[in-house]
């Protein structure tokens, strides 16, 4: 077996998994595969990555004595939809997959939060394995169990909590990505250091280019942030409390993709949480929460890495700070109509504050859009 790194997921109720991480995992995926038993493992990726690793991945499951299939879709946001998920869904009914059998997630956020969630409600909750090929999706959304697709009326609103019975990280598939892509997942790793590691976020501004590159900093980057995620999903699965950190800049970033309507084109999910991450530390420099120097260097190292800061980057506009408002309306974090916020009181020091006056939000998105020379 290709050597990896292993971070475990303690989970009680036998619900215990293990993410590896390492170069050409995806090359032993079918004997990992089989040692979680069932007869069947049916693949759900999107048509881009099928084309680099489906046929691949397909002969390694037969290879192991499991029976296979491919279900694909159009790659992008866009396929998180009720239309896509009731696709997939059909689709593995018509490979058989029975609850004992595998669903093999093939790719990146999207397609593991698609496949999840048909997985989830398949036959009441069918087993299945996260094979992430993206790095947003290597360090964040192939971990903890969050699955789902998005509504009009915003993103992830519909979804449940399913745990995967295995996460194969193969960073190898991170050499096929854009540059854009790579950076784009940078800023979930950067996240993680902003949130409560300060000497991770020393380490990112020290060796992000080594990440970019593919060298031996790249599989520490995503051991460190998977043993980061999975002791907070341990302790808080359901975000009931401690989890609701990882959603910091989430707030914005995802209503700048809702204000954009999800068009990859205009924005894709990392550049709306670059954009947030500066929002939020600004917001909190704003408060009084955290200096402005930190606000600073937060924004100054995603420039830095090539990744968006500033409201005025999102191409085609987002609109006006009401629109921006009104998006957020429909977060998750929502409680009795107040907005939450995951702000900070510096570099690692990230913490959980709801009941932040509408107000104050949209003055400072007023002054945002005015800083960046757009109509507030």
């Amino acid at each position: 077996m290709t050597e990896s790194l292993t971070v475990h997921v303690p989970l009680d109720g036998g619900r215990d998994y293990d993410i590896l991480i390492g170069r050409g995992l995806l090359d032993h995926a079918g004997a990992r595969a089989a040692a979680l038993g069932g007869r069947a493992a049916v693949i759900v990726t999107d048509e881009t990555v099928a084309a680099l690793y489906g046929a691949r991945m397909r002969a390694g499951l037969e290879a192991a004595g499991l029976r296979s299939g491919l279900v694909a879709v159009t790659p992008g946001e866009g396929s998180k939809s009720y239309a896509t998920y009731a696709a997939v869904s059909d689709g593995l009914l018509a490979h058989r997959v029975e609850r004992n059998d595998l669903v093999v997630a093939l790719g990146g956020g999207v397609v593991g939060d698609l496949a999840g969630f048909a997985a989830a409600t398949l036959r009441r909750g069918v087993r299945f394995l996260q094979a992430p090929t993206t790095l947003l999706a290597q360090v964040d959304s192939s971990v903890g169990g969050k699955t789902g697709i998005n509504s009009t009326h915003g993103k992830n609103l519909i979804g449940a909590f399913h745990q995967p019975r295995l996460v194969l990280a193969d960073t190898s598939t991170l050499d096929t990505l854009s540059e854009r892509e790579m950076r784009a997942g940078y800023a979930e790793v950067a996240k993680y250091g902003l949130i409560g590691d300060a000497g991770f976020f020393d380490w990112c501004e020290a060796n992000w280019r080594g990440i970019f590159a593919g060298g031996p900093e790249r599989d520490e980057a995503v051991a460190i942030c998977c043993r980061a995620k999975a002791g907070i999903v341990v302790r808080d699965e359901r975000e009931d409390g401690e989890r609701a950190l990882l959603n910091l800049g989430h707030t914005f970033g995802h209503a700048l993709e809702r204000v954009t309507a999800y068009d990859s084109t205009r924005l894709v999910h990392g550049e709306g949480v670059a954009i947030g991450l500066a929002l939020a530390f600004r917001f909190s420099a704003r408060l009084g929460l955290c200096a402005g120097q930190d606000a600073g260097r937060v924004a100054n190292h995603l420039a830095l890495a090539g990744l968006p800061t500033t409201l005025a980057q999102v191409p085609g506009g987002c609109g006006d700070a009401d629109a921006l408002l009104d998006a957020m309306a429909q977060d998750k974090k929502v409680r009795d109509g107040a907005l939450t916020f995951i702000l900070a009181r510096g570099i690692g020091q990230s913490f959980i504050a709801p009941g932040i006056d509408r107000a104050e939000v949209r003055a400072f998105l007023q002054d945002e859009l005015r800083a960046d020379g757009s109509s507030a």
